[in-house]
């Protein structure tokens, strides 16, 4: 379907597996930056940025990139209230995020950057999860079988498991697992990509 070379600014298994629901073939090259949020700007803004710099620290890997090359760079986090929650440090930092989240809804948010050449385009999307309440035993359970540590707000939406708390979602499913892959595909298409 497309003639382009794109790169996905990640080595996430996650996102590896949804761009491949896209059917557009693509590699993946890992995107080492820095992913500390600026504390001064909105939540929306860091992660677009953070795309963005993902984008740009994979363009400068490589070798060759032709005017048909195009890199995506993605950011996801969980914001709880105003605050942001990115990936947990340890056991007890993910225990803590679990159990703020219960009960309650929080807003799941995706920054991505689609680079061209000179071009590039950053937006966001926001899917509302709303958590049926966990007791200590289950949040316990979850930590232990699925090692969330790599995972913004410390749970992964499609975790055996985690599907029994889910009580209701708001918007993209595939934006809470790591792309929303219909915005960014509507993007493509508006910048004549596919």
């Amino acid at each position: 379907m497309s003639k382009l070379n794109i790169v996905l600014a990640s080595q996430s298994p996650r996102r590896r597996e949804l761009l491949e629901l896209m059917q557009i073939p693509f590699t993946a090259i890992a995107a080492d930056i820095d992913e500390t949020f600026n504390p001064d700007l909105p939540v929306t803004r860091n992660i677009m940025d953070i795309a963005e710099k993902k984008a740009r620290a994979v363009i400068k890997k490589l070798t060759k990139s032709t005017a048909d090359t195009v890199i995506l760079g993605a950011d996801t986090t969980v914001v709880f209230g105003n605050k942001p929650l990115g990936k947990p440090s340890g056991r007890e930092e993910a225990y803590a995020m679990l159990a703020e989240l219960q009960g309650t809804s929080h807003k799941v948010m995706t920054g991505f950057a689609l680079l061209q050449g000179t071009l590039c385009h950053t937006d966001y999307a926001t899917t509302l999860v709303e958590f049926s309440p966990m007791t200590g035993k289950e949040i316990n359970h979850y930590i232990d079988t699925q090692q969330p540590f790599d995972k913004a707000g410390a749970y992964g939406i499609q975790d055996p498991f985690m599907s029994c708390f889910i009580r209701r979602i708001e918007g993209c499913y595939y934006n809470v697992v790591g792309l929303p892959l219909s915005h960014i595909y509507s993007v493509m298409r508006t910048m004549g990509l596919v």
